[in-house]
């Protein structure tokens, strides 16, 4: 099954200021975040990407642009972005823009801790909502990815912190109460698999790892295509020796 490489945008302004920038308009990396998505641009150079999908969100827009200028292995060239409102922030609505240190002081903030699968953002979206419609866009994106370019291919979902925590507790089987348990660091990779029977989440706010064992493995001799797709179903039993698929 595909590859999904779920990256955060780089850092912003809004990140080090302490506020919640949400869905606020112009909110732009900060020289930080833009060496952090060149960097990251640079470590996927391996990686053949056959779809590069984005939130509209400028910092989310700048980070994919950021992917898609450095090509891939032998000067493969990137495909063209996709944008996706599937993978946007979640609407915070009258929380959006304020300083986290006054909305720590708001009634919902324990809840937005602790359960969020209860939290109803004022004047904007559930916690629930905005997993669920994420999970649709990146499950839809898959199966495209799949029918169009096969099981091993690799593609990129460009989105941010709340949403990526959201898809990954869904791939762990962690209840969105959970989810606050889940970090991903701005420019960070986390890497999903989903296959007939389960996903697997194969890696989490990498900020600096090898991407090569996310390449596909040698095809074997000896097994055919339905054999290989229910084997990337079964998890191996003792942990397995890493990197293949």
């Amino acid at each position: 099954m595909p590859v999904l490489l779920l990256v955060r945008h780089g850092r912003t302004a809004a990140n080090t200021g302490g506020v919640l920038a949400g869905r606020t308009p112009g909110v732009a990396l900060d020289e930080t975040g833009r060496s952090q998505v060149a960097a990251l641009a640079r470590r996927l150079a391996p990686l053949l990407l056959v779809r590069v999908v984005a939130s509209p969100l400028q910092r989310c827009q700048e980070t994919a642009a950021a992917l898609l200028a450095v090509d891939g292995p032998d000067g493969a060239p990137r495909p063209e972005l996709v944008t996706d409102e599937g993978l946007s922030e979640c609407d915070y609505g009258d929380w959006t823009g304020r300083p986290i240190s006054e909305l720590t002081k708001e009634p919902l903030w324990g809840a937005v801790q602790a359960h969020p699968s209860s939290v109803v953002f004022p004047g904007g979206e559930s916690m629930r909502g905005m997993q669920q419609r994420a999970l649709d866009a990146v499950r839809r994106v898959d199966a495209e990815v799949a029918a169009a370019h096969g099981p091993d291919a690799v593609w990129a979902a460009v989105s941010h912190g709340d949403v990526i925590k959201a898809v990954l507790a869904d791939a762990l089987g962690v209840h969105l109460d959970g989810f606050q348990r889940i970090v991903v660091d701005p420019a960070s990779v986390s890497v999903v698999r989903y296959t007939p029977l389960r996903p697997f989440a194969v890696r989490t706010n990498d900020t600096g790892g090898d991407v090569t064992s996310l390449l596909p493995p040698p095809p074997k001799p000896d097994q055919d295509a339905d054999q290989h797709t229910a084997a990337a179903s079964d998890a191996v039993i003792g942990g397995g020796a890493g990197g293949g698929r």
